[in-house]
């Protein structure tokens, strides 16, 4: 087991002994300070924004997309494909939600985009389990995001990025070691602040 493995493991349980009532806070603040986000990268005009739907333990973002939808911005989330591959469907409140086929995560129903429709995005809320201040990111293990935001470097069009964590799981800088495949992030949102990181040059 790796010390990736090893923060993601600690940091899943201590996601599992939050209270009903301290995840329905973290997701107010996660609204709130994602919609600050949103705002600034967007000058404070609607656009569009790639986000995810937290499950289980996750840091709630439910009440984040539907802050972002509210204030007149479009929401794509993520649809697993073979190959570790995402498409992206736009959702609205009313958005019916099935099983993936390929993660264990609901996904939405309708007209799937492949993954260039992101490049015109103005944002991306990243899932993670933990990042540093180097802006090194861990995510859940499946490599969807690193796989994304490798083909997004590679054409130069990548949007502003944001890691939604919970505060604890912001770490020090240099923590998390850095793999050749792995992607860092500019920022952090927690329920909290919104954490300028230091990637790498």
């Amino acid at each position: 087991m790796t010390l990736k493995d090893d923060i993601r493991r600690d940091n899943r349980n201590r996601r599992l002994a939050l209270t009903g009532q301290e995840r329905a806070d973290a997701g107010t603040g996660i609204a709130r300070g994602g919609l600050s986000w949103a705002d600034t990268v967007a000058h404070g005009k609607p656009a569009t924004f790639a986000a995810y739907v937290g499950v289980a333990a996750e840091p709630p973002t439910m009440p984040l997309l539907a802050a972002l939808h509210a204030a007149g911005h479009k929401v794509l989330l993520p649809v697993c494909e073979p190959e570790r591959r995402l498409s992206w469907v736009y959702w609205t409140p009313e958005a019916v939600f099935v099983r993936s086929k390929y993660a264990p995560i609901d996904e939405p129903v309708g007209e799937r985009f492949d993954s260039d429709i992101i490049k015109d995005a103005s944002g991306i809320f990243l899932p993670a389990t933990a990042v540093d201040e180097s802006g090194n990111r861990i995510g859940q293990g499946g490599g969807y995001y690193d796989r994304l935001l490798d083909k997004l470097d590679a054409d130069g069009q990548r949007p502003p990025t944001v890691a939604v964590v919970y505060d604890h799981e912001v770490l020090p800088a240099g923590t998390i070691p850095a793999e050749p495949f792995d992607k860092p992030v500019a920022e952090a949102l927690t329920p909290h602040r919104i954490v300028r990181l230091v990637p790498p040059a």
